[in-house]
């Protein structure tokens, strides 16, 4: 009986990337549309092969450089998880370690290797999944329903329904799910803010996630119960009317 081909085992560094958009109060991720096989044509998160002269940390920085010709402090980074699913690729044995990247602005997007095009896609939301748009395209996380099991054994069909390559759209609700489950005691996400935010700014990043309208949280009941997360660094300026008071993080994670 003929053994089947070995396959070639390869680690592969996948970031989701978050940001804000400021003049439209959107949560931001990017996605990169690939150029090469066997995913060309297809969006999914930006992802580089991990190099021997580096650790994983480092390749998810310089991906970042790669991509969207930036560099970043090392706490803007930390790590999501691991996905070793045999499934993952069709062409090779990948493992992909998986980081999260919180940056303050919107840098000029210029595709790199590998990529033919990068977009920031504006986080919305449905009933049991989170949507990822920008102009006519929309992607979608994997529902809360599938289990990984389930999504691994079909792969394929859930590629087709989530339009986005491999399981990145397994990648990404577990992006969601960690950012979602911390915002009660650690949000990070609140970076995308940059180094100060007023209450009703985070209360409109917090709405992204838990799927309500920002109208919805109310504004003294979020005071009581989350102020004690953030510290109050000044007063916002420039703007009429009574100035809002102006916060940042606690607690920040440190990835070393």
């Amino acid at each position: 009986m003929d053994e089947k081909p070995v396959k070639k085992l390869l680690i592969r560094v996948v970031n989701i990337i978050w940001s804000f958009d400021a003049s439209s109060n959107d949560v931001l991720v990017l996605l990169v549309q690939n150029s090469l096989a066997p995913y060309a044509g297809k969006w999914g998160l930006p992802s580089t092969l991990l190099r021997e002269n580096e650790n994983a940390e480092e390749a998810s920085l310089r991906l970042i450089r790669e991509k969207i010709g930036i560099d970043l402090p090392h706490f803007y980074t930390e790590q999501l998880a691991t996905f070793s699913s045999v499934d993952r690729s069709p062409k090779n044995r990948e493992i992909a370690l998986t980081y999260m990247t919180y940056l303050p602005s919107m840098p000029k997007l210029t595709p790199g290797y590998g990529a033919s095009d990068a977009e920031w896609f504006t986080v919305g939301s449905s009933k049991h999944q989170y949507t990822l748009n920008y102009s006519s395209l929309q992607f979608k996380t994997l529902s809360d329903k599938v289990s990984v099991r389930d999504f691994y054994g079909h792969i394929k069909n859930y590629e087709k329904k989530t339009k986005l390559l491999s399981d990145h759209s397994l990648i990404l609700r577990q992006a969601f799910q960690r950012v979602t489950n911390r915002l009660d005691y650690l949000p990070t996400i609140l970076l995308i803010l940059g180094d100060s935010f007023s209450l009703k700014q985070a209360r409109i990043v917090y709405a992204a996630f838990w799927k309500k309208s920002v109208g919805s949280i109310d504004n003294s009941n979020f005071r009581k119960t989350h102020a004690h997360l953030f510290a109050e660094v000044g007063i916002e300026h420039g703007k009429s009317g009574r100035p809002a008071k102006l916060y940042k993080l606690q607690q920040v994670l440190d990835p070393r």
